[in-house]
């Protein structure tokens, strides 16, 4: 017997849910796990703004209730960039360690800081995938002997001379004995040195003193 077809059969019922029901029946899930293992109180991510959203700062998300950021939290790239930080921190904390012994023998250098470099920035655009990105010149003629120059990337919420922005983060630059410095550039996820070496990279010319670094954005 064709139990589908049957008179006064109930068609359409007990199908397979759509992309939507199972996305909201997820987030849903997730909320709840979110709840079980997350206080919010003592999150040290989150921000509550004047608008009454919520903003992941490890992130920089915006979230419309506690519900999407609790299911945020249990997502992938949260829980990608929660692996990062502590990645980050178990290293400083292991430099800290081991420089502590030659900290207590060895007395701090103190350089006189002798201004801010040159440097030069200047747009591009990848010509096979068109992405957008920049390229920085800094020429430091007088750094210290020895001395690289040490860049890395600083989220808004980390700095403390201007008004948190979520749109921008920050390129850092250090080189003794030039002042520190920082460009402010779009928030944006960039693309990964391994991902395309030849667009993404950065390069010292010890000289003619000059630091060179490129990258992409997605």
């Amino acid at each position: 017997m064709d139990y589908q077809n049957r008179a006064g059969a109930n068609k359409g019922s007990g199908g397979v849910a759509g992309a939507s029901e199972t996305a909201v029946d997820r987030r849903e899930r997730l909320r709840k796990l979110a709840l079980e293992t997350i206080d919010l109180a003592k999150d040290p991510y989150i921000l509550r703004t004047h608008l009454g959203t919520l903003e992941c700062r490890l992130c920089l998300t915006l979230h419309v209730n506690e519900g999407s950021y609790l299911a945020h939290t249990q997502g992938k790239k949260h829980q990608t960039n929660l692996a990062r930080r502590a990645a980050r921190d178990n290293k400083d904390a292991s430099l800290m360690i081991q420089a502590a012994p030659a900290a207590q023998q060895v007395k701090k250098k103190v350089f006189v800081k002798i201004g801010r470099p040159g440097y030069k920035i200047i747009k591009i655009r990848e010509p096979v995938s068109q992405r957008m990105g920049l390229l920085f010149t800094v020429s430091l003629p007088e750094i210290k002997e020895g001395e690289r120059p040490r860049k890395r990337f600083m989220s808004a919420f980390e700095q403390r001379r201007e008004i948190p922005n979520r749109a921008f983060q920050y390129l850092v630059l250090a080189a003794e004995p030039y002042e520190t410095i920082a460009f402010a550039i779009p928030s944006k996820e960039m693309v990964d040195q391994e991902e395309d070496p030849e667009s993404v990279w950065e390069h010292w010319d010890q000289d003619e003193k000059v630091y060179s670094c490129q990258f992409l954005f997605k």
